[in-house]
């Protein structure tokens, strides 16, 4: 479904990722991750035609500079970091947005099928109390789903997503992450998204792209990637044994709480003076 072969992109003259190679079949969740500043943003917004590169990026086996702009929508969307606002529209218009490929007018013109769309997104992502209110008004959470529900309108073959568990709480990042890849399983479509946070990618992810100064550090199923040497070489620090620390932890945690009869057990900064 998308073939990135020999990737090469940047600003200007400078390249940014150089020589980068990787797929995503059909149905797949493709986890790319690194660390700041190591390329994963520039890699998306090449695959997304946004930034022109050298190489090859192909969708369906069709090389994305050469498909029209309005076709390529059909094809494959991308969800930023952050998206500034400049007009004040309201969630249900934001959403809308999402269906302008498919129409002749721009939010003048939406079909029954456009509305069933957009009215099923805003209910999947908990936006349909809210779809009159300004997008000013929301919060950051609120704002990251109102532009996940425009993109999932969009009805792209492939989805590209910057972080989009950036703003959510925990909850929402497990409903967004589950649903994500129910949608590229059932329909046989491709889910890549840049994560930070490495128990997602073990849990979520069908493969993992590992970033390290513009080029692949390695490429494969999460449990390969996530290498404890892997990762200690690019993030430098060891990154598994932190994780396994943590779990530790929380096992013993939970141990205690056993031992309590359930009971919550008070933090151990609250022995011997105030709670940190």
């Amino acid at each position: 479904m998308l073939e990135i072969s020999g990737l090469c992109s940047g600003y200007g003259e400078a390249d940014i990722i150089r020589d980068v190679s990787l797929r995503a079949r059909p149905g797949e969740v493709l986890c790319v991750l690194g660390p700041n500043g190591c390329g994963k943003t520039t890699l998306l917004r090449s695959i997304a035609g946004i930034l022109g590169y050298r190489g090859k990026a192909l969708i369906d086996g069709r090389e994305v500079s050469s498909i029209p702009r309005r076709e390529l929508a059909k094809k494959i969307t991308l969800m930023g970091q952050t998206s500034e606002i400049y007009f004040p529209y309201t969630v249900y218009d934001t959403v809308a947005m999402g269906r302008y490929a498919y129409s002749p007018g721009f939010l003048k013109e939406l079909s029954e099928e456009d509305r069933g769309i957009i009215a099923a997104a805003l209910e999947k992502l908990e936006l349909a109390d809210i779809k009159d209110r300004l997008i000013s008004e929301l919060s950051g959470g609120q704002l990251q789903r109102v532009f996940l529900a425009r993109t999932l309108v969009q009805n792209p073959s492939i989805i590209l997503l910057d972080e989009p568990t950036n703003h959510l709480d925990l909850k929402h990042q497990i409903e967004l992450l589950r649903y994500l890849r129910g949608w590229a399983g059932e329909r046989k479509r491709a889910v890549v998204g840049v994560f930070h946070d490495l128990n997602l990618v073990h849990r979520f992810g069908d493969s993992a792209a590992l970033m390290n100064h513009g080029k692949l550090a390695a490429w494969g199923r999460p449990a390969e990637v996530l290498n404890g040497e892997i990762l200690k070489s690019v993030y430098g620090i060891d990154i598994r044994g932190f994780m396994l620390e943590s779990l530790e932890n929380w096992r013993q945690d939970g141990a205690d709480g056993s031992a309590e009869g359930g009971k919550a057990v008070p933090d151990r900064a609250d022995s011997g003076g105030e709670q940190s």
